[in-house]
């Protein structure tokens, strides 16, 4: 991972939204107010409208000096030359992806509640690793419980450690002082009537929190 992306604060994952108009101004709106790292997250898009949103995100992005993080597909990532991958379990491997990207892209994988995917992610070249859900989450209500400790263990990593999950400016803090680099959050900014200041109000839980 290029050393100038820093490691931790908030992590911004893009709501599906199929107006390319509309997600550009959400979106600066929350990298304007400080968001650290974006993710472009479409589930509902088809192919065309990703790679369309994705190539107008990529210049918001460097305008703010915000790496910008393609959820699920590497290949488009290499393809528009974005910053980075995030990987799920059924979206390829790691391996396959580290030696696709370009020296200094961000690699990063989902490790749910296990943190022997998260080694196996880590040896496999994996920059950072995601933990969660931590709390309900109404993004993916179903998805599978972490606990604060799994971000403790983690450490031993030596990756940043990123939590995600039902995470509210409220709840945050606890997943910081555990261990937590970065928050991931979807619904908690995009979702808000005032994005901006939700995105100050996560910022606000590294304030004074160790630096494990």
């Amino acid at each position: 991972m290029n050393p100038q992306w820093p490691r931790r604060g908030l992590y911004a994952i893009t709501p599906d939204d199929s107006d390319t108009g509309r997600l550009l101004a959400r979106v600066e709106a929350v990298l304007r107010a400080g968001a650290t790292w974006l993710q472009y997250r479409n589930k509902t898009a088809d192919a065309a409208l990703r790679e369309h949103q994705a190539q107008l995100l990529q210049p918001l992005c460097r305008a703010f000096g915000v790496p910008l993080i393609l959820n699920d597909d590497w290949r488009l990532a290499a393809r528009i030359c974005a910053d980075g991958a995030h990987l799920g379990e059924d979206d390829g491997e790691i391996a396959a992806a580290r030696a696709a990207l370009p020296t200094g892209a961000i690699l990063g994988a989902s490790c749910y509640a296990d943190l022997s995917l998260a080694s196996s992610a880590a040896a496999a070249g994996a920059d950072y690793v995601a933990f969660g859900a931590f709390f309900p989450s109404p993004t993916k209500p179903h998805a599978r419980r972490a606990t604060p400790g799994l971000l403790h263990d983690a450490a031993s990593l030596g990756l940043p450690r990123v939590a995600i999950g039902g995470i509210t400016p409220d709840n945050a803090r606890p997943l910081v002082q555990s261990g937590a680099d970065l928050i991931a959050v979807i619904s908690g900014v995009f979702d808000t009537s005032d994005p901006a200041a939700a995105v100050r109000a996560y910022l606000s839980c590294f304030d004074e929190a160790p630096t494990p």
